[in-house]
């Protein structure tokens, strides 16, 4: 009999170490105009200097099925992994920016880890 086999599941393991992450947010915003030149600007900067990148910003979506999002915006961020998202989601300066949509905007906002998105 062989002798043991190297783990196959090694690069499988260290693949998931480095799975990227997506914040998923759905906004109905009431007031467009404060919310990109408070909150959206603020979060922009922030999004940068923590690492993520936009994959998508799009106001005006439909909703197909479910009670949230008809005419609402989406944005969908790309984190180097989740522990990078959460990094900023708690981060005392995105606490602060978050106050900046309060009464303007009303979201939802997902985590989530998948494979990067190509394209």
């Amino acid at each position: 009999m062989a002798g043991p086999a190297l783990f196959s599941v090694l690069p499988v393991a260290q693949e998931s170490l480095f799975m990227p992450a997506y914040l998923i947010v759905t906004a109905t915003i009431s007031d467009r105009e404060a919310f990109l030149s408070g909150y959206g600007a603020k979060a922009a900067a922030l999004v940068e200097k923590f690492g993520g990148t936009y994959k998508m910003r799009a106001p005006g979506a439909t909703l197909l099925e479910g009670g949230f999002g008809d005419g609402g915006s989406v944005v969908i961020s790309e984190w180097p992994d989740k522990e990078t998202a959460l990094a900023f989601w708690n981060s005392p300066e995105y606490s602060e920016a978050k106050s900046l949509r309060q009464g303007v905007a009303d979201c939802q906002v997902l985590l989530i880890e998948a494979p990067a998105i190509s394209g």
